[in-house]
């Protein structure tokens, strides 16, 4: 039994493949999102079809997704012949939500007989967050709000994350990610002190290839921002490079803390 990693930018892809010693794996990234640390072959979304023939050719039997793309581009002139039947599927998906494109692509794997592994299963370790501080009542309740402003956002596809301070809501996590967010909140305007970064992944949401995802520089962002906290719903993120998360904890002052999904 093969597996194949299908990596994209970030720290993650380096994480998973820790987590394969010993097994039988190899690495592919779409081209442009070469992870670093690993060595992985390129290919070329005008040839999806082609490529996961040629998983199938190598007794590819699994696949993981790990690591961030942007929204790839298809040039209709370099489609080739294996790949043709699937563009009418790959054109709905580049116009539709996230959630909804990751489903008409990981169908095209399924269909080739080719089982998809989430990331948190192939290194399980990944799920474990380094709690840390005490949350306070202010906090408890900005947790609470939080939450509920994130159960509102899942049926839109829009993040999987947001901020709230004092019971209001500072930020909603878009489509350029949690750190553009954290550092939108740098800028000075009127606000209530501290705050709680809350994060979970959306109802609905497939977790083989999309989990939200917290590391050192959600700390850091957390910090500059002048939050108090940030608070997770357990088995619901992944914590990347969880020793320099703790260790900017401490420094930060921050507290991390789980909550009962």
């Amino acid at each position: 039994m093969t597996l194949a990693l299908i990596a994209g930018s970030g720290a993650l892809p380096h994480a998973v493949a820790g987590g394969l010693t010993g097994q039988d794996w190899t690495c592919f990234h779409l081209e442009g999102y070469a992870p670093d640390g690993i060595t992985s072959e390129p290919f070329r979304v005008e040839r999806l079809g082609s490529f996961i023939a040629d998983l199938k050719g190598r007794g590819v039997t699994e696949v993981c997704f790990a690591g961030a793309i942007a929204r790839p581009r298809l040039d209709a002139t370099m489609i080739d012949a294996a790949t043709m039947p699937l563009a009418p599927r790959m054109m709905q998906a580049l116009q539709a939500g996230d959630d909804a494109a990751l489903r008409i692509v990981l169908a095209f794997f399924e269909e080739a007989g080719i089982t998809i592994l989430a990331a948190q299963d192939v290194a399980p370790a990944l799920l474990d967050v380094p709690v840390a501080g005490e949350v306070g009542a202010r906090d408890a309740a900005d947790i609470d709000k939080a939450r509920a402003v994130h159960a509102a956002l899942s049926d839109l596809d829009i993040g999987q994350g947001c901020v709230v301070a004092g019971g209001q809501v500072l930020a909603v996590e878009t489509t350029p990610g949690t750190d553009w967010m954290l550092a939108s909140l740098t800028a000075p305007f009127a606000r209530p002190n501290g705050g709680v970064l809350f994060k979970s992944a959306k109802r609905g949401q497939d977790r083989r290839v999309d989990i939200a995802t917290i590391g050192p520089e959600t700390v850091t962002g957390a910090a500059r921002a002048g939050l108090s906290g940030i608070a997770v719903v357990q088995g619901s993120v992944i914590v990347l490079e969880p020793d320099s998360v703790r260790a900017r904890l401490k420094e930060s002052g921050l507290f991390l803390t789980t909550i009962a999904p």
